[in-house]
């Protein structure tokens, strides 16, 4: 039995179960912030994270719960900063879209598309000036592929051979518009593949395919690393319902995608690998009291006090 296999599913199932909380308390109005869910794409972050190092960093885009997670597996911080609170990871004020833990190597996720990528390339840089060995991991969408500013970002990074992995979660939509919109050529990685980087692809929801692939990737680093990862999003682009009404996906899609959902697809290898059925319902469990818990630690805890508002404006030095 792989522990590696269990531990993967715990990640996801972490994950999926944070969001599905979510969608139950959201109405409730507490959580006074726009959500950009992870659903049915958790196995791209949970794999690279799973590749990284813990002393490695990552940025993430605004569909930030996956990444953040998988990273630091804090639901306490996480639960605290969506309620508001001054016990999430930055006290309350920077709500779903700007989730960070800088000490667990997350450094940034940004609402602006495409916005983190610079600053992922520019940590790259402080790393190898530094010779610290840390790798920085940028995670965006398709849509961040339309941005000047990706390719200005992977131009110096080839340039300068910085230890910098670029993550496409590709979902196939920027909010509701499609590639085939958007793109006037065929091919991302043919394209990517013409610069001095190391071009991987695969539309997979294996989570440990995902995990070999970073592995892959990160054996590479001396240049750039850029993955093109194929998933799809469960809900709407923001907000916590099903978006089908809206005319520009079809049921049928998600049928075909949820058909090999990560989480069923993990579940079945560790029955395979000879995990009882009773292995897995028992640390299901023990996630779904810790993310409980977290949910009411996060009610319980004081709202911010007004002055916050002016620290970490500028840099402060206590």
């Amino acid at each position: 039995m792989s522990k590696l296999s269990f531990g993967l599913y715990k990640k996801l199932y972490t994950i999926r179960r944070a969001e599905e909380l979510i969608v139950e308390h959201y109405p409730e109005d507490e959580m006074k912030t726009p959500m950009h869910m992870s659903m049915g794409q958790e196995a791209i972050p949970v794999g690279v994270c799973q590749a990284l190092t813990p002393e490695d960093q990552i940025f993430a885009s605004y569909r930030s719960h996956a990444a953040f997670l998988a990273k630091t597996e804090d639901t306490d911080g996480f639960f605290g900063e969506l309620y508001g609170k001054q016990t999430g990871t930055a006290r309350g004020k920077a709500g779903s879209m700007h989730l960070a833990a800088p000490d667990q190597g997350h450094l940034c996720s940004s609402a602006i598309v495409a916005s983190c990528i610079p600053l992922a390339v520019g940590a790259a840089f402080a790393n190898k000036q530094r010779r610290n060995g840390k790798v920085c991991c940028v995670f965006f969408g398709d849509g961040a592929l339309d941005e000047g500013v990706l390719w200005e970002s992977l131009n110096v990074a080839c340039v300068m051979k910085l230890p910098v992995l670029f993550v496409c979660e590709d979902n196939h939509f920027a909010v509701h518009t499609p590639t085939r919109m958007r793109q006037g050529y065929k091919s991302i990685t043919d394209i990517i593949g013409r610069f001095d980087c190391n071009v991987f692809q695969e539309d997979t929801t294996d989570v440990e395919a995902i995990y070999r692939l970073a592995l892959s990737a990160l054996e590479s680093i001396g240049k750039p690393a850029f993955l093109h990862l194929k998933c799809y999003r469960y809900l709407e682009h923001v907000g916590i319902l099903e978006d089908f009404n809206a005319g520009y996906r079809s049921k049928l899609e998600f049928d075909a995608w949820y058909k090999r959902d990560c989480l069923a697809v993990q579940r079945k290898r560790l029955l395979a690998d000879g995990y009882s059925e009773e292995d897995i319902i028992s640390a299901e469990k023990l996630i779904d009291e810790q993310i409980a818990n977290s949910i009411r630690q996060a009610r319980a805890a004081s709202f911010p006090k007004p002055e916050e508002l002016y620290r970490g404006v500028f840099h402060e030095t206590d």
